[in-house]
């Protein structure tokens, strides 16, 4: 069985696989007697139990509609196995000899980064920056030299992942 409960202390929801006596919010640390909790939903399928979630998070993003136009979890997980293709194939249909691209990559005139790419600068700053603001963390960023445009699209597509949560202009990993 799988439910989607709720936390009373910090409104995060996440999915309960079973039934425990007590439960701890993935978040805050809260703990509660299961039943204590609030259930949104109890199924037995775990793709539909995920589907209700996501449906819930967007809705609370104000993203409802843009959800409601994607496909289900079932069926994205089946088109992404069916078209996977490794870096090494795709390099190699591109007419790139990949050999030659890992030797460039070593000789990369500059050098190692001690701060990360982008991607990882952005994460950081979450991680580094107790709930931050967008400007909190295009400042962290910056001071970096990741530009702004770059992190406000970084947020916005860990948003749609679900890695992170934007509430009342604070930002939070999950």
């Amino acid at each position: 069985m799988y439910a989607i409960v709720g936390c009373s202390e910090c409104s995060h929801l996440w999915l309960l696989e079973g039934r425990s006596e007590t439960t701890q919010c993935p978040r805050c640390g809260s703990r509660r007697p299961y039943e204590r909790r609030r259930k949104f939903l109890e199924t037995d399928d775990a793709d539909h139990a995920r589907e209700v979630r996501a449906s819930m998070l967007a809705n609370r993003q104000g993203e409802g509609e843009a959800f409601a136009s994607v496909a289900s979890f079932g069926e994205l997980e089946d088109d992404v196995a069916d078209g996977v293709v490794d870096d090494e194939e795709f390099l190699t249909a591109s007419g790139l000899d990949v050999d030659e691209l890992e030797a460039a990559g070593e000789d990369d005139p500059r050098g190692t980064s001690s701060t990360g790419s982008k991607k990882e600068i952005v994460e950081q700053a979450l991680a580094d920056l107790e709930a931050p603001t967008e400007a909190e963390i295009v400042a962290y960023a910056g001071e970096r030299g990741v530009s702004a445009g770059y992190v406000e699209r970084a947020l916005e597509k860990l948003l749609q992942r679900g890695i992170i949560s934007e509430s009342r202009g604070r930002y939070r990993r999950l």
